[in-house]
């Protein structure tokens, strides 16, 4: 996916050392500011999965990925933003100077203005990781273990998780970028021997560099004692930091190359609340997708919510800790894309039903009544920074939550 401004990389992405944030414009792919802070011994702390998006989308919803039990989404390691407004208007902002606009901004869906500049905080650079898999046929067991490793300030430095519904290991495509073939038949044995709907996952990571390189793998066993995956199947890989960042790159390529990367993607992201993520577990997974056919990926993880600023647009669930789950589906075959959107439509009426708190991330709302719920608390916020700094709704018009022009508050 190439982005505007490309050719004009070299000064699009300044790094600076003393200040430890690096200034990016807003066209940047995620892909290229790595590899211009490696040159410095320096990377950002928070990534997302795909690294072949752009810096200004990616602000513009939240930027999530397994380092955000640590350190919060990309949105929380922003500094300072340039954001062209729906006014015209260039404005520079940061938690100390026009302050609504920049909470405003992260996470807003670019209904105020077009990130153009994010200057985003840097650590140093680990050199490898320790990556692990380790896999679980109790969602108990799963999401028990999930949550002591995001509650621990020591451990690992990445925590996610996947679902693998049993008809995906024994009728899916029975390739993997991290499993060998013989794990692959183990995990099938697994899942043909469990009497749950799924198999699955912790993924983990330890980074680590020359100097901790002696003492990792001590620290990943005494680690890994204190869980409850299946005897036997803890899977550990050692990967550079940049084979490990962009493994979903690695896997696009396989993807391309057997024509299931260009088809359609119906994809739904939730947010579910701690209190009801087995009651979601049971009718997801033990429900609405128990006869699917396998058709992709779903993610399943924890995050603190101390570690996101509530000033900022996104809407979280109301606990201390939530889960991300995303159900990362691709229609590769005829009448996939209809039944695909009929399951996620069926997720959505069930989590409404039951009144389970979920929220949308890369949301989609289909009358204003329902961006309102949405946003809730935020939403007179939202309303008054529209009518501020976009008062014609000129931008992002398609996700139709200001139809017309904003009236002035």
């Amino acid at each position: 996916m190439p982005s505007l401004g490309r050719g004009d990389h070299g000064h699009r992405v300044n790094v600076s050392i003393d200040g430890m944030y690096v200034d990016v414009g807003g066209e940047q792919l995620w892909f290229d500011v790595l590899h211009a802070t490696l040159k410095h011994g320096l990377t950002p702390r928070v990534w997302t999965d795909y690294l072949r998006i752009t810096v200004g989308g990616t602000l513009s919803n939240a930027g999530i990925g397994g380092q955000v039990f640590r350190h919060g989404p990309q949105i929380s390691n922003v500094h300072e933003l340039d954001v062209v407004t729906g006014t015209g208007d260039m404005i520079t902002c940061s938690p100390g100077n026009n302050s609504d606009l920049f909470y405003g901004a992260l996470g807003g869906l670019g209904q105020f203005g077009v990130i153009t500049r994010a200057r985003v905080g840097l650590e140093r650079a680990p050199k490898r990781v320790r990556w692990v898999r380790l896999a679980y046929t109790d969602v108990h067991q799963f999401t028990a273990d999930q949550e002591l490793l995001i509650s621990r300030g020591a451990g690992f430095d990445y925590v996610e998780g996947q679902v693998q519904l049993n008809r995906t290991l024994t009728e899916g495509r029975r390739s993997s970028s991290f499993f060998s073939a013989s794990e692959l038949a183990r995990l099938t044995e697994l899942a043909l021997g469990t009497g749950s709907a799924a198999v699955y996952y912790i993924e983990g990571a330890m980074y680590y560099g020359d100097r901790s390189a002696a003492t990792v793998d001590r620290k990943l066993e005494a680690l890994l004692e204190e869980l409850s995956f299946v005897p036997g199947l803890a899977f550990v890989r050692d990967a550079s930091y940049v084979q490990f960042l962009d493994r979903v790159g690695q896997e696009e390529q396989k993807l391309r190359a057997a024509g299931a990367w260009d088809v359609p993607h119906p994809w739904l992201n939730l947010f579910v609340p701690r209190s009801r993520i087995h009651d979601f577990a049971a009718g997801v997974f033990d429900g609405v997708l128990r006869g699917a056919r396998p058709a992709g990926l779903i993610l399943m993880y924890p995050m603190n919510r101390d570690r996101w600023d509530d000033r900022m647009t996104t809407a979280t669930p109301d606990e201390d800790v939530f889960y991300a789950v995303g159900l990362l589906r691709s229609a590769v075959a005829a009448g996939d894309l209809e039944r695909l959107e009929r399951e996620n439509e069926a997720v959505l009426e069930l989590c409404d039903r039951a009144g389970m708190g979920c929220k949308q991330y890369l949301p989609h709302h289909a009358s204003q009544d329902g961006w309102r719920r949405h946003f809730g608390a935020k939403w007179d916020r939202v309303a008054a920074l529209k009518a501020t700094y976009d008062p014609r709704a000129i931008l992002s018009p398609g996700q139709g939550i200001f139809r017309a022009v904003v009236a002035s508050t």
